[in-house]
């Protein structure tokens, strides 16, 4: 994966077990979500027929990991402060198992600061 292919999927965020255990996260459920594709991602529930549309509370493309985490309108102040800290020493966006396995723990910030609810709940506004 090129560094700066921003694709994810459930397989490229921390793919190898190897590094998964050299980090020693606390795994929180929305971060596992994330990692592992699966959640209360409107992409995601459509795919499963729970939800009737896959797009993104404001309507910019599915809500997909992907959207998540590189392109989401909702989420851009806390992302902002994930790129900070990655763009001091790389280039964004960069691929999803860098961004996992190097910058794990403001990842994991970013992605636990995700208030599923509010964002849900914007969508019928």
């Amino acid at each position: 994966m090129d560094g700066n292919n921003k694709s994810c999927n459930k397989k490229s965020i921390i793919s190898k077990i190897e590094d998964r255990l050299k980090l020693r996260l606390n795994a929180t459920p929305k971060f596992t979500a994330i990692v592992r594709g699966h959640g209360n991602m409107k992409a995601y529930l459509h795919k499963y027929k729970i939800r009737d549309d896959p797009t993104c509370p404001r309507r910019k493309g599915p809500q997909t990991v992907q959207h998540i985490i590189f392109d989401c309108p909702l989420l851009e102040k806390e992302r902002e402060k994930l790129k900070a800290v990655v763009t001091m020493t790389e280039n964004w966006p960069m691929s999803c198992n860098k961004l996992g396995v190097q910058y794990h723990k403001k990842f994991k910030e970013y992605i636990d600061n995700i208030s599923w609810n509010e964002e849900q709940s914007k969508s019928s506004q």
